[in-house]
């Protein structure tokens, strides 16, 4: 039985199809023709790939980035921990299955600086409301007595999905959107 399975191989094509996925599907009648054209290839041909992609684990699903803040969605704040290592991995995945948050997982302390190793975002549209389902969590999740900050976000300076692909240059006019 093996348990650590091989990485499949991912062509030259398969790359660039994930780079331009990276800016996102466009929004026409058929986004896949049209996401295929730049690269030669036909509609059939990028189904079957992100087809192959998703079986394979290297594509998990598709989805939409939404800027919560054009949406409502003002009261951002970044959750952070200061765990005992040999916890975090159980603590990380409470924080995880909790439906308020977004984002979840765990770094590298950088002390003394940074003592935090655990990380738990929670979007909102008021800061009280926010605060609320925090203190809710770090409870329900029994994080009372864990040294722990609340980072609340004062600007958006960049919000995209991940980047994959070749980096792609980004102007300042982006940046400051």
């Amino acid at each position: 039985m093996t348990l650590l399975s091989a990485a499949p191989f991912l062509d030259d094509l398969d790359l660039a199809l994930v780079d331009a996925l990276g800016t996102g599907l466009p929004l026409t009648h058929r986004p896949y023709a049209d996401l295929g054209t730049p690269l030669g290839l036909s509609e059939a041909a990028v189904l079957s790939r992100l087809t192959r992609l998703q079986d394979t684990g290297v594509i998990r699903r598709f989805g939409a980035i939404v800027r919560h803040r054009e949406v409502g969605y003002r009261a951002n704040a970044m959750c952070v921990f200061d765990i005992a290592d040999d916890l975090a991995a159980e603590a990380g995945a409470l924080l995880a299955a909790r439906p308020e948050v977004t984002l979840c997982y765990r770094r590298r302390r950088q002390r003394p600086e940074w003592p935090y190793n655990l990380f738990a975002m929670v979007h909102g549209k008021q800061r009280d409301e926010v605060s609320a389902r925090v203190a809710r969590m770090i409870r329900d999740c029994g994080l009372d007595s864990v040294p722990r900050a609340v980072l609340f976000g004062v600007r958006r300076f960049k919000q995209g999905g991940g980047c994959y692909g070749r980096p792609r240059s980004v102007t300042p006019a982006e940046v400051l959107s």
